[in-house]
């Protein structure tokens, strides 16, 4: 098969959701209809054994969440699809918005009874600020919950989203019948049987066939054709290249739980997503089917397999394509590297892989040259933007517990903070590590990963600071920044990268200190230079 079609045949994509509304449960039904699992295991039922094959770590299985993106992929239809499961929980927000770097699509999952939630909108925002196409899928319908028709418009406002129903409910929770399918014309009913792996559906091009009074009842047949109707009048119909240009959004709905409706979402999801799409970096627009391979590391992840200490960075092929053995040019370091092992995920296995093509993931083995946003090319010199650090909202000095393990501690925090688990400073003053996450869980992570991966035991203090802010003179050798620098010496601390950061208490003193050195910059993400 040539370069192109195995491009063409590709489909990367990200699930994004607010935690609990089924985004694990939809992955695990995508890869079942792929053949890659044979059964899924529902994430938070305790009676079925086997958990949720995409969340690994133990403390994802004792939470019922995912904390790590993980990455899968499955053969469906002769396309090749590559999922990047998000962790939904706002604790994990940063390692979300690195992970929407390296996707073409994305899917929204939406709980039917809470409708669109905070976290969803974030990053929905993150979606639309970059383009990127979305489809939204409407889960639990098999639960009650809200009206379809208040949860399109729910979609439209919150979201700021211009939806077309590809799909649309009949009845809900007791009376949920099933769905009519307007992408392909035909109804799928709702057995209630979730040992069933997949429903039949029944065509109906007609919806005044006087047979689907029969197999729905009056009642519900006569509220569908009316629902139908105003959907007609009040949506604009699907339009492939508004969707593609992030201006349309398809929904559907279903329950990912019973597999319903997780069907029609795929087959219509291979129809119309994106395969690889070209992307900007910091010199020119790279295109995917360049003979020239570009790639770039979006994840680090340490430790995949406990019985050997690796970490393995998580490529995004961009274009050209990536070959095992070969000579690549890391642009950071301008050394070039060579990788005898890289890593494909398929389902819950790796397997090492000779060639990969644009849009696929590759893991390669790790000794700690890579970072996050690292580009690797075939000599030019590129460098692919857009994975800025936020600010952290908490902020604790980090101890160490066991005096012996010094060593170990050091490597865990070290190697946990490359992999963007959280920020790492360092005072000034006195030289004290100080760890700044978005969510406080995150402090439970990493405690409990230093402790299983790397034997070292940690305690935390709190450590009051309202914002850390990268500090940028306009003049290193003016009078105004070195007496900024020893006024405010006991706030100040380095990053990991070594770039001075300035750490206020409290929005009075920040305010304050921009007021008395106006020459003295700070920001709020790292990506300032």
């Amino acid at each position: 098969m040539n370069f192109k079609q195995e491009i063409a045949k590709r489909r990367t994509f990200g699930i994004i959701s607010h935690p609990d509304a089924g985004k694990t449960t939809l992955t695990e039904k995508l890869l079942l209809f792929g053949g890659a699992i044979q059964e899924a295991g529902a994430v938070k039922n305790n009676k079925i054994k086997k958990s949720a094959t995409s969340d690994f770590m133990e403390i994802e299985r004792q939470r019922g969440i995912s904390v790590a993106t993980s990455v899968l992929a499955f053969i469906y239809r002769d396309k090749k699809i590559n999922i990047l499961d998000t962790p939904g929980h706002k604790d994990f927000a940063e390692d979300t918005f690195r992970t929407l770097t390296a996707v073409d699509s994305v899917i929204v999952v939406i709980d039917v009874a809470k409708g669109v939630e905070e976290q969803t909108e974030k990053l929905v925002e993150v979606c639309r600020m970059r383009k990127i196409p979305m489809i939204v899928f409407i889960n639990k319908l098999d639960r009650e919950g809200k009206d379809a028709f208040d949860l399109l418009d729910e979609v439209e406002q919150k979201l700021g989203l211009t939806v077309s129903p590809l799909s649309f409910p009949i009845g809900m929770g007791y009376d949920f019948k099933g769905i009519y399918n307007i992408y392909e014309k035909n109804i799928n009913l709702f057995s209630g049987d979730s040992k069933k792996n997949i429903e039949e559906t029944i065509a109906f091009d007609d919806l005044s066939n006087p047979d689907l009074d029969k197999i729905i009842g009056n009642t519900s047949a006569d509220t569908l054709r009316e629902n139908l109707e105003l959907i007609e009048g009040v949506y604009p119909p699907f339009n492939k290249e508004a969707y593609l240009a992030g201006n349309q959004q398809p929904v559907f709905f279903g329950s990912a739980l019973n597999n319903f409706g997780v069907r029609e979402l795929l087959d219509c999801f291979i129809e119309i997503a994106p395969p690889p799409r070209d992307k900007m970096a910091e010199e020119r627009l790279v295109k995917a089917d360049e003979k020239q391979m570009t790639g770039f590391v979006f994840k680090i992840h340490a430790n995949m397999d406990p019985k050997h200490r690796d970490r393995l960075a998580f490529v995004k092929v961009v274009s050209g394509t990536f070959e095992r053995n070969k000579p690549y040019l890391h642009v950071r370091h301008d050394k070039k590297l060579k990788f005898s092992s890289p890593n494909a995920f398929f389902a819950e296995k790796k397997e090492i892989v000779d060639t990969s093509f644009p849009g696929d993931i590759v893991g390669l083995h790790d000794t700690g040259n890579f970072k996050i946003g690292d580009t690797l090319t075939e000599g030019e010199s590129i460098h692919y933007k857009g994975i800025p650090s936020f600010s952290p909202e908490h902020f604790r000095y980090i101890n160490n517990a066991d005096p012996m393990k010094a060593k170990q501690l050091y490597k865990g925090i070290d190697q946990l903070m490359d992999e963007g688990v959280a920020q790492l400073f360092t005072l000034e003053l006195n030289g004290r590590k100080v760890i700044g996450t978005v969510g406080a869980l995150q402090y439970e992570v990493i405690q409990y990963r230093l402790e299983h991966e790397y034997g070292a035991k940690c305690t935390y203090e709190n450590f009051p600071v309202h914002k850390a802010c990268w500090v940028e003179p306009e003049d290193p050798g003016s009078e105004e920044f070195r007496e900024f620098k020893r006024v405010k010496q006991k706030f100040l601390a380095t990053d990991k990268r070594g770039q001075l950061v300035f750490l206020a208490d409290s929005a009075f003193s920040l305010q304050m200190t921009q007021q008395k050195y106006p020459k003295v910059k700070l920001h709020f993400t790292s990506e300032f230079a």
